[in-house]
């Protein structure tokens, strides 16, 4: 029997830190990530959530090495609070698809807006000015974006907070979608059902620190221990939103 090939490394982190003056907001990072990995970041407020994230793509100062394989050159990052420039919807995503694609063809770079529009179910919405779109439209917006460019990683920093509960299931159904076509993602969130529901692994952070990274099934029932396990069943001191 053939044995089948590990998944490919994209990206990796060893012995990385991060300061913001005299503070310590990650210390002493290890962590790789694999082509079709959907790793969902979790722990309490200030524990080094969205700092790892951004370190993960390389918009940050930090000591240490971090390695990006060839097969990850083509990243894409959606933040929490989306970005939208004072342009329609259709502008904002072909501006975006000109930045990544810089060589593509005009007529294929409206092509893959199109579609990115109709993958969000924004399509009726194109002409409209992207800033007075809902919440939930916005973050679809940005999600068409990340997807536009086909990014090897893509990196969401709590992708459905201040969403309501039908937003938020959007935004969920489109992000299983990407990873069902193979789309490596990377998201902090603050969400352990959405983690449940989506990761197929799960990295704690506590104090600055990666101290637990297991796949989803061993983190939530059989792997965490120590201050993992007492995150889980709610004796740290955060607010659990299922």
């Amino acid at each position: 029997m053939t044995t089948p090939a590990p998944p490919r490394e994209l990206l990796a982190l060893h012995g990385a830190s991060v300061s913001f003056g005299a503070v310590d907001a990650l210390r002493d990072a290890n962590l790789r990530v694999h082509a079709g990995d959907v790793v969902a970041i979790v722990g309490a407020n200030g524990s080094g959530k969205t700092t790892l994230l951004r370190l993960l793509h390389g918009v940050v100062a930090y000591s240490g090495r971090r390695e990006v394989a060839a097969a990850a050159g083509v990243q894409a990052m959606v933040f929490q609070r989306p970005f939208l420039l004072r342009l329609s919807v259709w502008n904002n995503l072909r501006l975006a698809l000109w930045l990544a694609h810089r060589h593509m063809p005009r007529q294929e770079r409206g092509e893959r807006a199109m579609q990115a529009l109709r993958r969000v179910g924004l399509a009726t919405l194109r002409d409209r000015p992207a800033r007075s779109l809902s919440g939930g439209e916005q973050q679809r917006l940005a999600l068409a974006r990340g997807w536009a460019v086909r990014p090897d990683i893509l990196f969401l920093d709590e992708p459905t907070a201040n969403l309501d509960p039908s937003a938020k299931k959007e935004v969920e159904s489109l992000l299983a979608g990407f990873a069902a076509e193979g789309m490596t993602l990377v998201m902090s969130t603050h969400n352990l059902g959405q983690a449940k529901r989506l990761a197929t692994r799960v990295v704690y952070m506590d104090g600055g620190r990666i101290d637990t990274d297991l796949p989803t099934e061993a983190f939530f029932n059989t792997g965490a221990q120590g201050r993992a396990d007492l995150f889980l069943k709610g004796r740290l001191t955060w607010a659990i939103d299922v």
